[in-house]
């Protein structure tokens, strides 16, 4: 998740919404930490926003905003955390299932276990309405160290796949 992190990390930017989708102990707050810290001009620590809801972090490029909607129950309670305000930055968040209307413009990151021959591994799924990212993740699968990855926009977005 950690390379995955780093090369993604330059392709995100102000007004991004990346929704990480996974189970628990999938891997999104690891992959969210890694974009993170490919993005800081200096390493800091980056905590799991899970019992604060949300960690901020300020870059010269972008303000990044690291959501955790978890223990969340309700619609109004994500709404009570004014996620309208980070509309220019780049916005992290994980159990995106929790939000009302997730944004049509988002990027979906599905991560899931899997078994190989290597043994147990992650597999993520890219999909989006939006077709930006399609041109935007072209390339990716070849540079990410030590993973087969296949990105995956939505059919009707990207067909056939950039990578292939």
């Amino acid at each position: 998740m950690t390379a995955l992190g780093k090369v993604l990390a330059p392709r995100f930017g102000p007004g991004d919404v990346v929704l990480l989708k996974g189970g628990l102990g999938a891997g999104k707050t690891h992959l969210a930490r890694a974009i993170i810290q490919a993005l800081l001009p200096e390493p800091e620590e980056v905590p799991s926003p899970s019992f604060t809801l949300v960690q901020t972090y300020s870059t010269p490029s972008v303000e990044i905003w690291h959501v955790d909607l978890y223990r969340l129950a309700s619609g109004a309670e994500v709404a009570e955390l004014g996620l309208e305000a980070a509309e220019e930055g780049l916005l992290l968040i994980e159990w995106p299932e929790r939000l009302a209307n997730p944004s049509p413009k988002a990027l979906w990151l599905e991560i899931a276990e899997a078994e190989s021959p290597e043994g147990l591994g992650r597999v993520v799924a890219f999909s989006s309405s939006e077709s930006l990212w399609a041109e935007r993740l072209k390339g990716l699968a070849g540079q990410v160290e030590g993973a087969r990855l296949h990105p995956r926009i939505c059919e009707d977005v990207c067909d056939p796949c950039p990578d292939g």
